[in-house]
């Protein structure tokens, strides 16, 4: 039987600025201030671990990645996880997910069940 990965209710404080901190790299300092607020105040979403890679075009890490089994370590020792956060892609001008927070608990979910609903707390760019 598939372990159960725990999942908090919302995002851990120290995963705003860390998220910043990757946006900082793909928008403009002003996006990134409004990005990182619409996450404080989203209300997470469930979403399979599958579709997260998919829509964001990011590889599935293997079990062997640092990161990866730090975060399968907590999952096996029953942690809770942080709900990983993300930025809405365009589909019509072929811009990708953007895992902004979360991109290894993916992954560590992912090995675990990959159906397993993830939740995110998500903010759309306009």
């Amino acid at each position: 039987m598939a372990t159960k990965v725990k999942w908090k209710s919302k995002a851990d404080q120290h995963d705003y600025p860390a998220a910043a901190d990757y946006l900082s790299l793909v928008l403009d300092p002003d996006d990134v201030d409004k990005a990182v607020a619409a996450l404080q105040h989203a209300d997470p979403r469930a979403y399979k671990a599958k579709d997260l890679l998919r829509a964001s075009r990011l590889p599935l890490l293997p079990e062997s990645d640092p990161e990866v089994m730090k975060d399968l370590a907590k999952i096996r020792d029953g942690e809770v996880l942080s709900p990983v956060l993300l930025v809405r892609g365009d589909a019509r001008h072929d811009l990708p997910l953007v895992v902004a927070d979360g991109y290894h608990r993916v992954c560590a979910s992912y090995w675990t069940d990959e159906d397993a609903e993830i939740p995110a707390q998500i903010a759309g760019m306009k």
